[in-house]
């Protein structure tokens, strides 16, 4: 099969476009033909060598965590899934034409929602969404402050905060509030801005998708015995200021992915998707994404 395998550390250039043996199912295991893959922030911070402390890799190695695609077979003891479904999932070695993942990794795209765009999907809203539901775990009326929150992790976490009846502020970069209204949200603050950032109101938790200091900036926003949920690490100076802390990276959940893309079907949940390229532009690809501002970019087979 086709994929795009990263040879080292460094640049895009690491990156190239060659043949690699095609993956073999086994017991409880799903092998898709894969439409579409997402690049996501992980991607490239692995292929620069962010990761080296957290991951151990052996080159050559295959990059991506999410996809969409077509089943062409199931391993002994898979009753979930048969060849011929539509499907999405939180994977790994995602950048190719074949993948094979656990069952519990899959989860059946709504027929209302186009395959390449469910690849947008698995791994920004599992981890909006377990980012609030297991470790921010608003109470009705609770004020959550989500960071970056017009990225797909920060839209996914606005998107489970509200089910939850929590009172949700957007933050942003000043260039983008006006965008952020759009989320129709409590209340829109530029985090690069103190004078705005002094305007907020106590806040009951942060979810926080970037790190840096636009969490830095508001953990004094935070009441004391509050919670901030983050997906980047732990912030600093957040313990010592009285607060919880829970940091995570997601992991599949194939009921709640299921769930998920049936919001995503009806538009309750908007991922946008900013370029497509094809999977022989990856170096491009990743190069557009890593500098993009709002919106997904795919890997199309």
């Amino acid at each position: 099969m086709k994929a795009v395998v990263l040879k080292g550390y460094g640049d895009v250039d690491v990156l190239a476009v060659q043949e690699m043996p095609e993956p073999k199912v086994g017991p409880g295991e799903v092998k898709v033909r894969v439409t579409a893959a997402s690049i996501n922030p992980v991607d490239w911070k692995i292929r620069r060598g962010d990761m080296k402390g957290r991951m151990d890799l052996k080159f050559p190695t295959i990059l991506g965590r999410d996809v969409s695609g077509e089943v062409v077979e199931v391993g002994t003891g898979v009753e979930a899934f048969e060849p011929g479904d539509r499907v999405m999932g939180l994977v790994n070695a995602g950048y190719a034409q074949t993948v094979v993942a656990p069952t519990e990794a899959w989860a059946k795209v709504p027929d209302q929602l186009d395959l390449k765009d469910a690849a947008a999907l698995p791994l920004v809203t599992l981890t909006g969404v377990q980012l609030i539901e297991e470790h921010v775990r608003p109470s009705q009326g609770d004020t959550v402050l989500v960071t970056g929150a017009l990225g797909g992790v920060g839209r996914s976490a606005i998107f489970a905060a509200r089910a939850r009846g929590a009172k949700i502020w957007a933050g942003v970069r000043k260039t983008q509030v006006a965008e952020a209204r759009k989320l129709g949200v409590d209340g829109v603050v530029a985090l690069d801005d103190p004078k705005d950032v002094a305007k907020l109101p106590t806040l009951d938790a942060v979810a926080d998708t970037v790190g840096g200091d636009a969490v830095a900036v508001v953990l004094d926003k935070v009441k004391h015995g509050g919670t901030v949920g983050s997906v980047v690490g732990e912030p600093k100076g957040a313990k010592e200021k009285g607060l919880v802390v829970r940091s995570f990276m997601a992991h599949p959940d194939a009921h709640r992915l299921a769930q998920i893309g049936e919001s995503a079907a009806k538009g309750d949940l908007v991922i946008p998707i900013s370029r497509t390229f094809k999977l022989d532009d990856a170096r491009e690809a990743q190069k557009v994404a890593e500098q993009s501002g709002v919106g997904k970019v795919l890997l199309v087979n």
